[in-house]
């Protein structure tokens, strides 16, 4: 096993068996619904099917971006996959840029295929190669690697500000997702790793041409911790363990854009129920990722247990939608939500 191989392996590991959230939450605890006690709608006709670009999933919740290229990878990307076929959903890959210089890689990837050729798939590929400006023959290849239905680009900074072998230059980033819009022909998506996005970054990638931004904001899953837990000098990763800007913010923020934007919006970063699905709808998101909580369901239960986990969620979402009178999502998105005081 090679050492980026080594890495994503331990990052899963660190994910299973450490504390790595961040200190602080969300943000979406500090809404509230508004309780419907006339909700006037029958339980077992709530439709929770959303579409997103090309595919209609059941539900609107996909699993993240998580892993790829080392053996476990296969595996997970496989359950996740029979996830995705048996419920209806879309689902990520992690980076693959392992895979673009070893072939040895690429099965961890393609795996998903395999399972399914219907199921929507992210491809994935980190900024700071987007800045060096890799050949579209290259792109192609990502695409192709997984028949990718979009393309998501990683901003990951923080993470590889604190990783012991981080590429820290992301100068050219901006430039090279625009000229990766008009290369790819899918769909773009551009996520952070758990570290937010805000209204500024929003707009300047919406000026290139994204067609859809994962906010994943902090309050779920820290990487400057993971980062920090894999370095022998800590100090550094302790100052920034918690830097990012919550979810909710970032969804706030990133959704007062949309009035003159047509761009879908993912919330991200700490989702881990029905309910946090259900507010994010109501403050402006198109779909919820989920990452840390199916990880560790599958770890626990198997495939099974990764189902019971997803059916979990859409059980809480259609909770929220009964007691706001909530029919499908066009009607939660519109559902009274309201900031509560700390």
């Amino acid at each position: 096993m090679d050492q980026t191989a080594k890495r994503k392996s331990s990052h899963v590991d660190l994910v299973l068996n450490q504390k790595i959230d961040y200190l602080k939450s969300t943000g979406l605890e500090k809404y509230e619904f508004v309780h419907n006690a006339l909700p006037e709608i029958d339980f077992s006709e709530i439709d929770t099917s959303v579409r997103f670009f090309s595919h209609k999933f059941s539900s609107p919740i996909i699993v993240s971006s998580m892993t790829g290229g080392y053996d476990r990878a296969a595996r997970i990307n496989s359950s996740i996959a029979e996830l995705c076929v048996e419920r209806n959903i879309g689902m990520g890959v992690g980076s693959q840029r392992q895979a673009l210089q070893n072939d040895d890689y690429v099965e961890s990837f393609r795996i998903v295929r395999k399972i399914s050729k219907d199921i929507f798939v992210m491809g994935n590929i980190g900024a700071a190669q987007v800045a060096d400006g890799f050949a579209l023959r290259e792109v192609r290849k990502i695409i192709d690697m997984v028949a990718a239905d979009a393309l998501a680009v990683h901003l990951n900074a923080l993470q590889e500000l604190i990783q012991p072998e981080g590429d820290k230059n992301f100068r050219g980033v901006l430039n090279g997702i625009g000229r990766l819009v008009g290369a790819a022909k899918i769909p773009v998506i551009v996520k952070e790793t758990g570290a937010g996005i805000g209204a500024d970054a929003a707009r300047r990638l919406i000026e290139v041409g994204v067609s859809a931004i994962d906010v994943s904001g902090a309050g779920g899953t820290s990487w400057a911790a993971i980062e920090t837990l894999r370095r022998s000098d800590r100090r550094i990763g302790r100052k920034f363990w918690d830097w990012g800007i919550p979810t909710a913010d970032a969804l706030v923020q990133v959704n007062a854009l949309r009035s003159r934007n047509k761009i879908m919006l993912i919330s991200s970063g700490g989702i881990r129920d029905g309910m946090d699905v259900a507010k994010s709808i109501a403050l402006g998101a198109d779909l919820c990722a989920g990452a840390q909580p199916f990880l560790k369901a599958l770890d626990r239960g198997g495939t099974k247990g990764l189902v019971r986990e997803f059916d979990a969620w859409v059980e809480e979402l259609k909770g929220a939608m009964l007691l706001t009178g909530s029919t499908n999502i066009n009607q939660l998105k519109k559902a009274k939500i309201v900031k509560v005081d700390p």
